[in-house]
């Protein structure tokens, strides 16, 4: 299929045929990838940090969820110098 490259303000675009987005079940966001001197558009199938909160609970139930570096104190009495 050919399908022209349209200028879109001060960038360029395309236009994807309906029956084509409708076939992918795509709503508004593809994945775009440049391989090999080709761009490939991939429908995303997962939400943004899908399954993070049960990452978060596995972490936690193997106690992975501690602080990388101690925490600092700062002293009460420290003044900013401008």
């Amino acid at each position: 299929m050919l399908i022209s490259v349209i200028p879109i303000g001060n960038s360029r675009g395309i236009r994807l045929p309906k029956a084509i987005l409708d076939q992918l079940h795509v709503s508004d966001t593809l994945e775009l990838e440049v391989e090999d001197q080709q761009i490939i558009l991939k429908p995303v199938t997962k939400k943004p940090r899908h399954n993070w909160n049960e990452a978060f609970i596995k972490m936690h139930q193997e106690q992975q969820d501690t602080m990388l570096l101690p925490e600092t104190k700062v002293p009460e009495a420290f003044e900013w110098e401008w």
